[in-house]
């Protein structure tokens, strides 16, 4: 008990950005601003995602809403996973070591941003199923599979990290912000290599050679459309034109939140494996190129909330039935007040 309350006194000191650390407030001023800003970021963006996705049932129409859905709920994890760096860095006492604390929390971490990592891979291949085999795709994509997919997913993520519980190597630098983390828990290279291997890796290629050959499909679709309705100017030409068009668009709002995430995430996995193969480790580095990748959580859902149309009427209804209901609680809390403002105010009792 003791060693771990001295733990808890020396990780007190302790900043990854050592400027930021002030001794008239005793804590990291830079750190805790950054982790508690992209938390509530997170945690808010995304409870919006998944309250938009049931209060528009056009979203659900899509396969790809499935992933989407499971993005933002592992998104919303990760930000509730940043309260524990965010308690600690204010001297909140850790409810256990701080060794194991800071293990689980990068474990967590870990997996849930490898969960949207693959959510986007698999969202790559259904949109590279639907422009390919339209006919066939209903009999293909069933929502049966669509949920054992998302079922492999986590089951994936959790067992590609799992071996650094059995010291194998550390799976990111998410637990930096705690000192046994930042100090002795090290990368290996083997394992850094596994973690590329089986995930980073085979996620970039999918997305690169799906979105590749869905433009590409588009495009050739879009010259030949164009050319038959030169041709002879039918209707049904026309209606091809809006399918194919509507398709490329939707194509490219996630296109858009995949090249977001891998932006976000290149320096991040640049970094890790630099320090895993030469031993040099920067602590700046570590945490800029860190939670710069855990922003994406947010980053998500501002992209698709600017870039899909049904999202953003899903949006607006929401926020009118929240607007509803305060003006309704006021109305019944002070029914003489509001009627005494009259319909100036917008309110008619």
């Amino acid at each position: 008990m003791n060693s771990t309350l001295d733990g808890n006194q020396s990780s007190h000191s302790f900043c990854l950005l050592a400027f930021g650390y002030l001794e008239t407030v005793n804590f990291c001023l830079l750190e805790v601003l950054i982790i508690v800003f992209l938390t509530v970021l997170i945690i808010s963006g995304n409870i919006i995602v998944i309250f938009v996705f049931h209060c528009a049932p056009l979203l659900n129409h899509h396969t790809t809403s499935y992933f989407i859905q499971t993005m933002a709920y592992a998104d919303l994890l990760v930000g509730v996973s940043c309260l524990v760096p965010s308690l600690s860095l204010l001297h909140y006492p850790l409810p256990v070591e701080e060794s194991l604390t800071c293990q689980v929390f990068g474990f967590v971490v870990s997996v849930l941003k490898s969960v949207s990592m693959a959510s986007l891979a698999c969202i790559s291949i259904d949109r590279y199923i639907a422009i390919t085999k339209p006919l066939t795709y209903n009999t293909l994509v069933t929502p049966w599979r669509l949920r054992l997919c998302i079922f492999l997913i986590w089951l994936y993520s959790t067992l590609v990290f799992l071996p650094s519980f059995f010291h194998w190597g550390k799976p990111g630098y998410h637990g930096d912000v705690f000192q046994w983390c930042a100090e002795s828990w090290h990368t290996d290279p083997y394992f850094t290599l596994f973690i590329v291997m089986m995930l980073y890796a085979p996620a970039a290629l999918i997305v690169c050679f799906t979105y590749f050959n869905i433009f590409r499909i588009c495009q050739q679709h879009t010259k030949e459309i164009n050319e038959r309705q030169a041709r002879f100017s039918s209707q049904s030409g026309e209606t091809g034109e809006v399918q194919a068009c509507s398709d490329k668009r939707y194509a490219m709002v996630l296109f858009r939140i995949t090249s977001v995430f891998y932006i976000l995430w290149l320096p991040y996995i640049i970094y890790f494996l630099l320090e895993s193969s030469t031993g040099h480790s920067n602590r700046f580095a570590s945490f800029l190129t860190t939670w710069l990748a855990i922003s994406n959580s947010f980053c998500n859902c501002v992209i698709y909330s600017l870039s899909n149309s049904v999202f953003q009427r899903g949006l607006k209804r929401l926020s009118g039935a929240m607007c509803t209901s305060c003006a309704s609680q006021m109305v019944a809390k002070d029914p003489y007040t509001v009627r005494s403002k009259g319909p100036l105010n917008g309110f008619h009792v």
